[in-house]
């Protein structure tokens, strides 16, 4: 079953929002148009696009400022957080917010969430966690 929402992300260069997806944080590349700046990326369930501005259709209503999707942090589940914090620290990549647990109430329970932001090459935040699992919600 695929997404019913898979975000496209407009790129200022698709080569190094490629590399930084693929060769870092470990995507796979499903297909790409390098004549339009294109690569539909995904990880495990997970898909996002990215399109280089200016390259092929483009669906920007101004030309935006760095960084870009200000207001907006994508949320991805993984396994585990430590490979990702690996491979960052091994490329010279900086986290925006250094990992932590934390848990987000959901009526009577809580979900807990290992997690950490990063900012990809245009600034876009991907906050990617590890479920804690859930347990009771604190009184209020």
């Amino acid at each position: 079953m695929r997404p019913a929402l898979v975000p496209e992300l407009g790129v200022t260069d698709w080569r190094a929002s490629r590399a930084f997806y693929v060769d870092v944080l470990g995507f796979d590349c499903r297909y790409e148009r390098p004549e339009e700046g294109f690569c539909f990326l995904c990880l495990g369930t997970a898909e996002l696009m990215i399109d280089q501005m200016g390259a092929g259709r483009d669906f920007v209503l101004v030309p935006p400022d760095a960084p870009f999707g200000r207001g907006m942090n994508l949320q991805i589940e993984v396994p585990a957080i430590a490979p990702f914090l690996a491979a960052l620290k091994a490329a010279g990549h900086p986290l925006f917010l250094p990992p932590e647990d934390r848990w987000y109430r959901r009526n009577d329970i809580e979900l807990g969430n290992r997690q950490f932001l990063v900012a990809d090459p245009d600034g876009y935040l991907l906050r990617f966690f590890q479920s804690l699992g859930e347990r009771p919600a604190a009184d209020r």
